[in-house]
């Protein structure tokens, strides 16, 4: 007889899902996989299973930075692929 079973519920950004999805089925794992698995490594040794640290200035800088590109990439649309293309070769 199986062990009984709970629905979990969690709420993340679109695309996070999206990409953890991708990089986690290059590993054969699904999304549910990988939350069972974190989820016994706190039971098994009663601990969060990654190191947390508060960021020094440095980090944060580069967080902000990071974070600054992304939304650059995110707003940085094309209206043609020639449009692509043209900013392409000028930054290339």
């Amino acid at each position: 007889m199986g062990a009984q079973t709970a629905m979990l519920h969690i709420r993340v950004e679109e695309t996070i899902k999206d990409d953890a999805t991708e990089a986690l089925a290059a590993m054969g794992l699904s999304v549910s996989d990988a939350v069972r698995l974190f989820l016994r490594r706190v039971v098994i040794d009663q601990a969060f299973p990654l190191e947390l640290k508060v960021p020094n200035a440095e980090t944060l800088a580069a967080m902000e930075e990071s974070r600054a590109l992304m939304a650059a990439r995110r707003s940085a649309r094309f209206a043609t692929p020639e449009a692509l293309f043209d900013a392409l070769q000028k930054n290339g």
